[in-house]
């Protein structure tokens, strides 16, 4: 049976990523409203309600909204936006966060995108807490990278449209400097930590793209681990994982650098665990597509578990 799958924001870039990975399967339908009914509330809500799978590629606020349109009990959602990353009705779409949080989303209505430096700081620390090596009270400190598409269709325009009103040539930006970013309850909440972790984001002049790092000064933790102590804890987590892959320490130590667009077009996720032993400091590095497994790619995967198909259908 095939599945109809109803994107509600499909031209936005999130959508329009979801959407390309669909297309050349035979196994969902993609319904679509023409451009004169997207903004018809009584169109989307008879898509809303007639869909297998809705997938919310909106603001948070027209995701509340779509939500409350629909009626049918047998529509399951998929919310790309930041309204429900928190909420405790809502799944956590991130099914490697445990060993049973796949089965959690497979048997969900009602599941929650994370957002990509969510999963990315959520994907180092939330193991490292489970194992103890990390204290859930401890002082985190998250710095991040992105290329632009992350920031939507405005900012893409700002770096790609010379005729856009703010458009840039600037190659490197630190933003969110009120330290306010909205992933950051988010990675609190799902990491397990007891205060807000430090949150310094920034975007790069590439289009995708995107490398997360979690610093630590072993040397401050309770029972001071070591390097391989922070990869085993990585390694036992995500072992045979098939979208979140550890990378050998040896293989870590001889890198010279990170190339933030090495994994763009895959639904992967790779951590680093670099370190000086000597000097007891190690950082953790995630490196992913912000547009893969940091936002369509995950979805794909999770509509592929709650519609009970292979989770890397698709995703290739």
């Amino acid at each position: 049976m095939t599945a109809k799958i109803f994107i509600d924001g499909e031209a936005g870039t999130t959508g329009l990523q979801i959407r390309a990975r669909l297309a050349a399967r035979d196994d969902v339908e993609v319904i679509s409203l023409g451009d004169d009914k997207r903004k018809d509330a009584g169109a989307r809500a008879d898509m809303l309600n007639s869909a297998d799978l809705a997938i919310l590629c909106l603001p948070d606020d027209a995701a509340r909204a779509a939500v409350t349109m629909i009626e049918n009990p047998d529509v399951k959602v998929i919310d790309a936006s930041t309204a429900h990353r928190v909420h405790l009705d809502w799944a956590y779409g991130f099914p490697e966060l445990g060993t049973d949080q796949a089965g959690v989303i497979e048997s969900s209505n009602r599941v929650t995108n994370p957002g990509c430096y969510a999963l990315s700081s959520v994907a180092i620390i939330h193991p490292l807490v489970e194992a103890e090596l990390l204290p859930a009270n401890h002082p985190v400190t998250i710095n991040a990278v992105s290329g632009y598409s992350g920031g939507g269709r405005k900012m893409i325009e700002s770096f790609e449209d010379e005729d856009a009103p703010d458009y840039t040539e600037e190659a490197f930006r630190v933003y969110a400097l009120s330290l306010q970013h909205k992933h950051v309850p988010e990675i609190q909440i799902r990491a397990g930590l007891s205060h807000r972790p430090l949150f310094m984001p920034s975007v790069g002049r590439f289009s995708q793209g995107m490398i997360v790092q979690v610093p630590l000064a072993l040397w401050s933790l309770p029972g001071k681990p070591t390097a391989p102590d922070l990869h085993s804890a990585l390694a036992t987590h995500y072992q045979d994982q098939r979208f979140v892959k550890v990378t050998e320490l040896e293989e870590a130590s001889t890198m010279s650098g990170l190339q933030p667009e090495a994994l763009n077009g895959t639904n992967e996720i790779r951590l680093y665990v670099f370190a000086n032993e000597g000097e007891d400091q190690a950082v953790v590095m995630a490196l992913l597509d912000n547009l893969g497994k940091g936002a369509s790619g995950q979805a794909v995967q999770n509509l592929n578990l709650m519609l009970g198909f292979d989770p890397a259908t698709g995703l290739a």
